[in-house]
């Protein structure tokens, strides 16, 4: 499998029904995203699986790339193009070793030396948090942009191409900083759900990150 990663990905909110993730990504897609993880932490797995083969048709509509959080084994199931993982969640290593190149894998970082322990396998990283946000429990210390530099500083030197998202509270001043840090791209969640012109938000992030190719 090979697929670009892209600039940009909507991290689904926490909701307390499944119906409400659906409705999250139908409007992402309408609003023009094309990359989308399901993050739903606290349900059953049958009804993440159910709920995941849903957001599938929805993309598949929209031509939107799926990302399943935590579970490969639904990712795979459902034919999403990949799985995120935590740090405390299923190894990257044994992912890779079980489905190969058919699901691309992402996985969270907080340190540089997280990002050694996966750089090999993980397609992408997400690394954060940049500030502290209410989506995710148990909070790894917030890295703000002198952190994001020391990483990405010593990462060029190792992985210069593996691509890195910001993760984390960010919100919309905070990108034209996070670029300059050489990070890839970002992900978001309340930033863009919360948004009265999402689309507008989608082009200003992606114009952000895609200037950033230009001039590397």
């Amino acid at each position: 499998m090979i697929t670009k990663i892209h600039k940009l990905q909507f991290i689904t909110p926490n909701f307390d029904h499944p119906e409400d993730y659906l409705q999250a990504i139908r409007q992402y897609c309408e609003a023009g995203g094309r990359w989308v993880q399901l993050r739903m932490k606290d349900f059953p797995k049958p009804v993440i699986l159910k709920t995941a083969f849903n957001a599938k048709e929805i993309c598949e509509r929209y031509d939107c790339k799926l990302i399943i959080n935590d579970h490969p084994e639904i990712a795979f199931k459902i034919g999403a193009t990949g799985v995120h993982v935590g740090k405390e969640d299923k190894a990257v290593y044994d992912i890779r070793e079980r489905y190969g190149n058919k699901l691309v894998i992402g996985a969270t970082a907080n340190t540089y030396e997280d990002i050694m322990e996966v750089a090999k396998e993980a397609d992408y990283i997400g690394l954060g948090p940049y500030r502290f946000t209410t989506t995710k429990k148990n909070l790894s210390p917030t890295l703000e942009n002198t952190g994001y530099q020391r990483v990405m500083d010593r990462l060029k030197l190792k992985h210069p191409y593996l691509p890195v998202i910001a993760i984390g509270g960010i919100l919309q001043e905070d990108l034209s900083s996070l670029k300059e840090t050489g990070i890839y791209g970002v992900a978001v969640s309340g930033l863009l759900h919360q948004s009265k012109v999402p689309d507008q938000l989608i082009k200003k992030i992606l114009n952000t990150f895609d200037y950033v190719d230009y001039c590397q």
